[in-house]
C-alpha cells in the first residue's frame, strides 16, 4: 500500500487528471443513467388464464383446469402450483423458486399448455400464458383520448393501454320475414358472414420481372362492406344482406367505468421499456400529449395520474440536498477543528465518493430506483470519515512543523490499516444482505452493492486522492523556537 501511496503523491498531476476525471464521468453517469422506480426483479410467477364464456365454476374447475394442470405437473423448478376456477374461467398459477430462467420456463409452460389444448372444449378462448413483470406497470395514466398511437411511438415507451374506451362494433338487424322467405336460419346467416371476413391466398404468378403473390381480399374495413355480402346466389340474380337486414355502426356494451376526479373518462396507461429512463420517458409523453392537445377541442381535459417520476424526483432533490448539507456542515465543523484547507480537502470526498459509485452502478449496468436512491442517502454520513483521519493525522504532524508532503505521505501509509479496516467493516455489516433470499433479497441486493461501490470509492479518495490534494496545497504551521532557558546559580 505504501508504494502506491508514493506513486499517487509523487505523481500529482496524474492523480489530480484522474481526480477531475472520476468527478466528471460521475457526475455524466449521474445525469444519464436510467431512473426507474421500483428495481427491474422478475417476480418468479407464471399464470395460464382460461377463460370460456357462460361457463360455471365447477365446471370451469373439470373441464379447463384440470387437464392443464395434469400437463404442468411435469413442469420443473416449480415451488407450488395453484388455480382458481370462476364463473366464465379460471387460472392456473405457478410459482417458481427465486432465481429462475424466465424465458426458459415461459417456454417450457407455453409447451405444456399446448399439449392440454386437445383436452380443452372446442368453445374455449384461446389460452393465455403471463408472467408478472413489474416493468410493465403503468408509470404514467394520462386521462384523455386519440392520443394512444402517438404515446406508443415515443423512445421508452413499451406500451399505452386504452381505458373506459369502448370497442367499435356492428349491429345487423334482420327482417325475419325475409329470412324466413329464403329459407335461411340465423346459424347459416352467422357462419356465411364469418365466412367472407377472411384473408384467401391464391398462389402467385411468375412473369419476367419477378414473382407476385396473389391474394382474394374480403376482410370488412367498412359496414358497407357487410352489406354487400351474397346470402343467396344463383346464375340469374343474388339476394345481399343489404336486402333482408339493416346494419348500424355502434358500439360494444361497456364492461367496466374509468373516472378521474369522479368525471367519466378514458385514460392511457402507459408503460415503459425496461431499463429507460423513467424521468425522460414521462417527459417525452407529456411533450407528445402537450403538442396532441393544441388539434383537440377545448372541451376535452387533459390530467395526469399515477405519475411515477414525481416519486423519483422528490427523491433525487433529497439526495443533492443531503450531499450538499453533508459538505456544507463538514466544512463548518472541520473548519474548526482542523482549518480551511482541512476542511476543503475533506469535503471534497463526499461528493467525490458519491459520483465514483454511482459511475461504477452504470458501469455494472444497474439502475438508479428507491432503493439505490435510499442506499446513496444513507452513505452520505459515511463518506468522510476516511478522509477525516488521514486529514487530522496529517494536520497534527504539520503543526509539529513536519511539510506538508512528508505528513500527507505518513498519515496514509500510517492509516492505511485502521481506514482498511472501518472501511471492511461497514461493508460487512451489510454484505449478507447481498445473500437475503427470494424476492425480497432480490430487491435488497441494491443497497449492499451501492454502498459498497460508494464506500470503496471513499476508500481510494481516503489514501490517494486526499494525500495527494494535502501534499500539494496544505500549509504547514510556524513554529517559532523558544530560546533555551540558562541555569541560574544558587
Amino acid at each position: 500500500m505504501a508504494k502506491f501511496i508514493d506513486y499517487a503523491i509523487g505523481h500529482a498531476r496524474l492523480t489530480i487528471a484522474t481526480l477531475i476525471f472520476l468527478l466528471s464521468a460521475g457526475f455524466l453517469a449521474y445525469v444519464t443513467i436510467p431512473k426507474e422506480a421500483e428495481p427491474d426483479v422478475r417476480i418468479p410467477i407464471i399464470y395460464v388464464q382460461l377463460s370460456q364464456r357462460g361457463i360455471s365454476p365447477e365446471d370451469s374447475e373439470r373441464l379447463l383446469l384440470r387437464p392443464v394442470e395434469t400437463q404442468l405437473k411435469s413442469v420443473g423448478n416449480v415451488k407450488e402450483m395453484r388455480s382458481t376456477a370462476f364463473e366464465g374461467g379460471g387460472f392456473v398459477l405457478l410459482e417458481f423458486e427465486a432465481g429462475f430462467d424466465s424465458k426458459a420456463a415461459l417456454a417450457d409452460v407455453r409447451a405444456k399448455v399446448d399439449q392440454a389444448k386437445h383436452d380443452l372444449p372446442r368453445d374455449v378462448d384461446e389460452p393465455q400464458v403471463l408472467e408478472v413483470n413489474l416493468s410493465l406497470y403503468p408509470v404514467l395514466v394520462v386521462g384523455l383520448s386519440g392520443a394512444k398511437n402517438a404515446i406508443e411511438q415515443v423512445p421508452g415507451v413499451l406500451s399505452a393501454e386504452l381505458r373506459g374506451a369502448r370497442d367499435e362494433a356492428v349491429e345487423i338487424i334482420l327482417n325475419p320475414m325475409l329470412l324466413a322467405s329464403y329459407g335461411l336460419s340465423l346459424e347459416q346467416l352467422g357462419s356465411i358472414t364469418q365466412s367472407f371476413n377472411t384473408l384467401i391466398a391464391a398462389g402467385a404468378l411468375e412473369g419476367e420481372t419477378g414473382r407476385f403473390a396473389v391474394k382474394v381480399p374480403s376482410l370488412f374495413e367498412k359496414p358497407q362492406d357487410i352489406l354487400n355480402i351474397p346470402i343467396v346466389a344463383s346464375p340469374k340474380a343474388s339476394v345481399r344482406l343489404l336486402d333482408i337486414a339493416q346494419v348500424k355502426p355502434t358500439f360494444k356494451d361497456a364492461t367496466s367505468v374509468t373516472r378521474v376526479n369522479g368525471r367519466p373518462a378514458m385514460t392511457i396507461e402507459v408503460s415503459k421499456r425496461t431499463g429507460a429512463n423513467l424521468i425522460e420517458t414521462v417527459d417525452a409523453v407529456k411533450a407528445t400529449v402537450a403538442a396532441l392537445q393544441k388539434t383537440w377541442p377545448e372541451a376535452v381535459h387533459v390530467t395526469f395520474t399515477q405519475d411515477k417520476s414525481k416519486i423519483i424526483r422528490q427523491m433525487l432533490g433529497d439526495l443533492q440536498n443531503s450531499v450538499a448539507t453533508g459538505v456544507l456542515l463538514v466544512a463548518v465543523v472541520i473548519l474548526f477543528a482542523l482549518g480551511f484547507r482541512a476542511s476543503l480537502f475533506i469535503g471534497i470526498a463526499i461528493p467525490a465518493s458519491f459520483l465514483a459509485g454511482v459511475l461504477g452502478l452504470q458501469l455494472a449496468g444497474l439502475t438508479v430506483n428507491i432503493v439505490v436512491l435510499f442506499s446513496l442517502i444513507l452513505a452520505v454520513g459515511m463518506l468522510v470519515d476516511d478522509a477525516i483521519i488521514v486529514s487530522e493525522f496529517a494536520e497534527r504532524r504539520m503543526a509539529e512543523g513536519m511539510a506538508p508532503k512528508e505528513a500527507y505521505s505518513l498519515a496514509a501509509k500510517r492509516m492505511s490499516g485502521p481506514v482498511i479496516a472501518a472501511t471492511a467493516t461497514r461493508i460487512a455489516a451489510f454484505s449478507p444482505l447481498l445473500f437475503w433470499p427470494g424476492v425480497v433479497g432480490q430487491f435488497m441486493k441494491y443497497l449492499p452493492i451501492t454502498l459498497i461501490a460508494t464506500l470503496s470509492a471513499s476508500l481510494a479518495v481516503a489514501l490517494f486522492f486526499t494525500p495527494t490534494l494535502g501534499a500539494l496545497f496544505g500549509k504547514a504551521a510556524r513554529t517559532v523556537k523558544s530560546p533555551v532557558p540558562h541555569a541560574e546559580n544558587v
